[in-house]
């Protein structure tokens, strides 16, 4: 659905066009819309896995770092958008906090509160600075990594976090083992934001069906509310405005574990941005992403993560729900993004905006939580669609898969695995990345007359 009398087809598809302001910055704070909620989730699954999330003393935690994804987001995309000198994609990318890290960020902060901080800001800042180095080579090593390789991986992703999903809609993880745990009321909360977003994805157009999962979270946010489960006594106890703090929770420290494994998701988040600068080209262009634009946007990737860490900040990368809304409107004006970048630092200035995501009670959220990572899911489901499934193929998917989720499932056959090394497995995420990249670099090719059908 393109959209007209903005701009001529030349340049609607040119990226340094800019549309008449009275319609650039509505449709730039459409790209924020199709991000926001994608965007603050993973603080707020961090926060809560830190033991630092709702109901606790150190909510402020949560509410700094919620505060910080719409600020760095914003920053980082504007490093894409505008770019300086090699850096950045100088294209339509808009950039937020990725979900890719989380299965290897919840290790590393469990139960230890803010304490666990400053480790996984420091595993941050090195994977972001490694992230950028990859921008020197990322074309070459593309091939390690084909649809077979990201697919189940994106895959893996979706299908680790969606337990978080179920948790969260049945009362949340303190609530597990209680009576109020599942109960009738907590799953009609989640079920109604599930509900609205799928008839607004669905049956609804334009910015209502971009926007679905924000609008079903208000919609299970109302009737939360009448419910008596909204509660807004943190909004009142945080500040106005404040500035990004460096070194926010203390000094950063380093661990071989976070570094060693921010540095290995940094390959996988770095071919993630390769195929998104790749579909915004082509989506919105009809053409292909060129090595400068590709290169820029790995350098803006990393960079971008680097300095998010040090201001309490999670990694970020580019987000693909941006790349369609690209397609969709026919517009590749990278300033139209950077009116949506600047909304997103100015509402990241404001904590009491980031104390009022924190009312948003955790069944509510739970229901987002299950779409969004389902989603996840499917896209990697839609990834591994390309794969011709001969039995070279479905071998490597099968080991692959069944190591990781079976590590996830039973973390208990690692206790005697050096902590270290325990926390990188544990998730099943970088086993299962690991082995499908090996076996794939190592075993022969099938002819396709073996392919299964």
């Amino acid at each position: 659905m393109a959209l007209t009398g903005i701009g001529s087809p030349e340049q609607l598809r040119d990226p340094d066009y800019t549309p008449p302001l009275a319609k650039a910055i509505p449709l730039g704070i459409q790209h924020v819309l199709a991000m926001f909620i994608s965007n603050v989730t993973p603080a707020i699954i961090i926060s809560i896995a830190a033991g630092i999330g709702f109901g606790t003393p150190d909510i402020g935690a949560m509410i700094y770092m919620i505060q910080m994804s719409m600020v760095f987001a914003g920053v980082a995309t504007l490093i894409q958008t505008i770019g300086f000198g090699p850096v950045g994609a100088r294209l339509p990318v808009v950039q937020g906090t990725s979900f890719a890290f989380i299965p290897i960020m919840i290790p590393l902060v469990a139960g230890k509160g803010v304490e666990a901080l400053p480790v996984l800001f420091g595993g941050v800042l090195v994977g972001g600075l490694f992230h950028a180095f990859l921008g020197t080579f990322v074309g070459r090593i593309r091939f390690a990594m084909p649809p077979l390789v990201t697919g189940l991986v994106v895959l893996m992703i979706g299908l680790l976090l969606v337990k978080v999903g179920i948790q969260y809609s049945a009362g949340g993880v303190p609530n597990i083992g209680k009576p109020e745990y599942g109960s009738l009321q907590s799953w009609s909360m989640a079920l109604v934001v599930i509900v609205v977003t799928l008839g607004l994805k669905f049956f609804a157009k334009g910015m209502w069906s971009v926007a679905a999962v924000l609008l079903g979270l208000m919609a299970g946010y109302v009737f939360a509310f009448f419910l008596g489960e909204v509660s807004f006594a943190n909004v009142g106890k945080a500040a106005v405005f404040a500035l990004p703090d460096p070194f926010h929770f203390g000094m950063i420290e380093f661990s071989t574990a976070a570094i060693v494994g921010f540095c290995l998701m940094a390959f996988v988040s770095a071919i993630e941005t390769v195929g998104d600068v790749s579909g915004i080209t082509k989506g919105g262009a009809g053409r292909e992403a060129t090595d400068k634009e590709i290169t820029g946007a790995t350098y803006a990737d990393g960079i971008g993560s680097a300095v998010a860490g040090l201001f309490g900040a999670l990694p970020n990368t580019s987000f693909s729900q941006n790349v369609g809304l690209v397609a969709m409107t026919g517009v590749m004006s990278r300033h139209v993004v950077t009116f949506g970048a600047i909304f997103l630092i100015v509402a990241g200035l404001f904590p009491k905006f980031g104390a009022l995501i924190t009312t948003i009670p955790i069944e509510v959220l739970g229901g987002g939580v299950i779409v969004m990572f389902g989603m996840v899911a499917s896209a990697g489901v839609s990834m591994l669609s390309e794969v011709t499934w001969n039995r070279r193929n479905m071998v490597i998917f099968a080991v692959s898969l069944a190591v990781g989720l079976g590590l996830q499932v039973e973390p208990g056959a690692l206790q005697h695995v050096p902590d270290t090394l325990r926390v990188l497995l544990v998730s099943g995420l970088l086993p299962a990345a690991f082995i499908a990249i090996f076996l794939n670099l190592i075993l022969p090719e099938e002819l396709a007359a073996e392919a299964a059908e």
